[in-house]
């Protein structure tokens, strides 16, 4: 029985997930999780064989969630689950051990395979990804300017394009309004931009929100 746990803020979508997997011969769901600290609280109780991770969630960003899910349970298989149309995650967090990387919008059948061919040693990415990753390790490929951000910028930078306050994004990471001005100060800063309206145009011109 491949057990699996389920790490999503949202938990209409959790449910979702719950409903599919527990449908499949041979998976059944061990735990949820709501924020990054939860899912280490609770891989750790249940050692899970597979971890569903959404990128973006409140607390850690997703390579520090992968780095802390592989202390707390060294075997196991970590799938990332994105809702954005931009991969600026993906490189990074199969680099630090992530075993596959999908788009929530390919939620179907293919998830399962993907969670079969993880626990199985194996490892998925969806072919869109995968043209996509191998076209950003060229070295005559020109990085955009939100290329240059840090995962926790990049994430920052989304939730000010999309027309989030301080305040509210403070709320939705667990950091500081002081925290996200220095960080909102620092994305301009790298990306060449003067202010939020500049960056949410940016962000609409290059699909990164709609």
């Amino acid at each position: 029985m491949i057990q699996v746990l389920i790490a999503d803020d949202h938990s209409i979508f959790r449910d979702g997930l719950k409903r599919l997997i527990e449908e499949a011969p041979g998976m059944e769901v061990v735990g949820e999780a709501g924020s990054s600290s939860e899912t280490l609280e609770v891989a750790g109780k249940v050692k899970p064989d597979v971890v569903l991770c959404d990128v973006v969630m409140p607390g850690r960003g997703p390579v520090e969630t992968i780095q802390g899910l592989r202390r707390k349970v060294p075997d196991v298989r970590i799938l990332m689950l994105t809702g954005q149309p931009e991969d600026h995650f993906a490189l990074r967090c199969l680099k630090e051990g992530a075993a596959g990387y999908l788009s929530k919008a390919s939620l179907t059948t293919e998830l399962i395979e993907a969670i079969r061919r993880l626990a199985a040693g194996g490892r998925y990415v969806s072919e869109a990804l995968a043209e996509t990753l191998v076209f950003s390790l060229d070295p005559d490929h020109d990085h955009l300017p939100h290329q240059k951000l840090s995962d926790r910028e990049f994430q920052v930078m989304l939730l000010i394009a999309k027309g989030m306050p301080s305040r509210e994004i403070a709320e939705e990471l667990s950091l500081s309004i002081k925290t996200i001005s220095t960080y909102r100060s620092r994305i301009l800063e790298k990306m060449n931009l003067k202010n939020n309206a500049e960056l949410m145009l940016y962000a609409i011109r290059h699909g990164l929100v709609t």
